[in-house]
């Protein structure tokens, strides 16, 4: 434990002193995720940039709600400012971030979002969209624009990835795409061991399939790796949603072209700086008002008081050392 953490419990076992800083907890979907240990990074810089903030970053081992809610319990009883969360379900999260809310906590959700009513605004790495609308793009220019496509996401209750998937069907159904084809849609819950199985699985079900698209950092690795070991490079091809560092040498190998994510120290540095606005009172969760970023500018929260910071970003072989090096 920190020095500030035991000061401000021992303050507040004796005197109710109030801790000198704001306090804004960043609670990701698990420890050990390189997307989020960057988003952490971001959380910092904004930290010190504000001045007069410390950040506590916390999550659970394994992705799943139930770890979530047992941490957000122990930032209640804390009194932290705010929490600044990735959920790993939108819906199961919701009452203990009320009960956050009622006790003064201003609750952010960043990411995988949480429901309206269990926080103040919902910052999105980008328009669900244009996410949507890259990964099918990325998959039909690797593949010839015909063949056999197949998806590999983290859990069946992600909300960002379900949103990203009903996207992508939408757009298969636009003529350019009338010959891709899309044959599975499988879950490896964000666990490097299960996403590898199911991509293997997906290699041996389906001996046409062309490429698997992988909205996850998790599962993009695995099935770069499925891809390598079943010895199917330039035949079958994977692309989605992936961290530079963790994929140069997929790049490399030849099982990807090319792959897009946002920056997630951004997205961490935009999502805190928000969660300190709120604090400070100078933002509003009401639906078309404007929020400071920082550095980042401003976003505008509509009607479900969520704003995006803007479209991802594509990665192939030019770029991705250059990358690598940061995140």
């Amino acid at each position: 434990m920190s020095a500030v953490a035991l000061g401000i419990l021992v303050g507040s076992a004796g005197c109710q002193k109030k801790p000198e800083k704001t306090r804004i907890a960043m609670v990701v979907k698990n420890l050990g995720n390189g997307f989020f240990n960057a988003a952490h990074i971001g959380a910092d810089e904004a930290a010190r940039q504000i001045g007069g903030i410390e950040v506590i970053y916390t999550g659970p081992t394994t992705p799943s709600a139930e770890g979530q809610i047992e941490i957000i319990n122990s930032l209640i009883s804390q009194k932290v400012d705010a929490i600044v969360i990735s959920a790993n379900d939108p819906n199961a999260l919701v009452p203990i971030a009320k009960k956050a809310m009622q006790r003064g906590i201003k609750v952010v959700s960043f990411d995988s979002g949480l429901a309206p009513e269990g926080r103040l605004m919902q910052l999105n790495p980008s328009n669900a969209e244009l996410i949507g609308e890259k990964q099918v793009q990325m998959a039909a220019s690797a593949i010839g624009g015909a063949g056999e496509i197949a998806i590999l996401s983290a859990s069946a209750q992600a909300t960002n990835q379900n949103i990203w998937i009903g996207v992508m069907k939408k757009v298969l159904q636009e003529p350019q795409y009338a010959k891709v084809k899309l044959v599975a849609t499988v879950y490896g819950d964000d666990q490097s061991d299960k996403s590898y199985r199911e991509a293997i699985g997906l290699l041996r079900s389906h001996p046409d399939l062309k490429a698997i698209i992988a909205p996850t950092t998790v599962g993009i690795v695995a099935a770069a790796k499925a891809v390598v070991d079943e010895k199917l490079v330039g035949k079958v091809f994977v692309t989605g949603l992936g961290l530079p560092s963790e994929m140069a040498g997929h790049v490399k190998s030849g099982a990807v072209k090319e792959f897009a994510i946002w920056n997630p120290i951004d997205l961490g540095y935009a999502a805190t700086y928000a969660a300190a606005e709120f604090v400070k009172g100078t933002a509003q969760p009401q639906p078309g008002t404007a929020v400071s970023v920082g550095r980042m500018g401003n976003v505008t929260l509509d009607a479900n008081r969520e704003a995006a910071l803007g479209p991802p970003f594509t990665y192939n072989s030019d770029n991705v050392d250059k990358f690598a090096k940061l995140f």
